[in-house]
């Protein structure tokens, strides 16, 4: 059995722009762009047994992905996004419900992936949480990991597929958690947080007992807190195409640095470049050059 040193559990779905249809999900883009980085990537998800989800199959294998953790629902379509620009280079999304990916079963194979990737990270949102079926399955597969595996919470909280309760108890599982700026604004009302930034995520690193968490700042850059150091980058300056995606490709390059072992703040401008550098291009998986990374780090 092959082994993977990044799972990504969660939502595969299309997003529906104005002009265009495009393959997406946080999960898928993560993945896309770990393999592009050479980072052994696998999903687990479930697919409608229909014309979007045969082609989103297809797209995976031509992105040379891996499906053998991809189940097939008979009952509920492949998921949908109908997305749209909202100004500030953001977009707001209309998120199909129910379908496939909201019901992802305990499958054969699943625990033997989990159990045999050796210092393995195991990628997962909120969003894919917001049906009972599938966060089932997730609490079942976060058990099953080992205690050197390693849980990265792509917070992705998105109105109205979330709640207190369900972030509060998928933030007790996680040692990294990726959060944007909006995001973090909210979980500092939940929890009454100091206004501070660095003093705000050292509260909610405490309160969760999270070792490591990076804050996208949109065009202001990012920042890291690992281990109670913290580290900040003001990005880079670029032509926004658009922000699909930007956020996953900021994961994944965080998340391949810290495979690599690169220094903290090594990581974040890496992780700033991956980002900025999807921002250039229209949707979150497009054809792109590794070096384009290195080459906008140097610029």
């Amino acid at each position: 059995m092959k082994t993977y040193k990044v799972v990504c559990f969660g939502e595969l779905l299309w997003d529906i722009l104005p002009d265009k249809t495009l393959p997406g999900g946080a999960p898928m883009n993560v993945a896309y762009h770990l393999h592009r980085l050479s980072i052994t990537t696998t999903l687990i998800s479930s697919l409608g047994n229909d014309d979007h989800g045969r082609k989103l199959l297809d797209i995976l294998k031509h992105y040379e992905l891996n499906t053998d953790y991809i189940q097939t629902d008979e009952q509920h379509e492949t998921g949908k996004v109908y997305a749209h620009a909202a100004g500030n280079n953001e977009m707001k999304y209309d998120i199909v419900q129910p379908v496939a990916w909201d019901y992802i079963k305990v499958a054969p194979g699943q625990q033997e992936l989990m159990q045999q990737s050796d210092n393995g990270y195991l990628v997962f949102g909120s969003l894919a949480a917001r049906n009972n079926d599938t966060r089932k399955t997730l609490l079942t597969l976060l058990t099953l990991m080992d205690s050197d595996r390693t849980f990265v919470l792509d917070i992705n909280l998105r109105p109205p597929h979330y709640d207190k309760k369900i972030v509060g108890l998928l933030l007790q599982h996680c040692n990294i958690l990726k959060i944007n700026e909006a995001e973090l604004e909210l979980l500092g009302e939940w929890y009454q947080l100091p206004k501070n930034l660095e003093e705000r995520l050292k509260a909610l690193s405490n309160f969760f007992v999270i070792p490591t968490i990076i804050t996208t700042l949109g065009d202001k850059g990012a920042v890291l807190l690992q281990q109670d150091s913290f580290y900040q980058h003001p990005g880079y300056a670029i032509k926004v195409a658009d922000t699909i995606g930007s956020g996953d490709a900021f994961l994944a390059g965080f998340l391949y640095s810290t495979i690599n072992n690169r220094l903290p703040e090594d990581a974040l401008a890496f992780a700033c470049a991956m980002g900025a550098l999807i921002a250039t291009y229209h949707g979150g998986c497009p054809d792109y050059q590794v070096a384009e990374i290195a080459a906008l780090m140097n610029a």
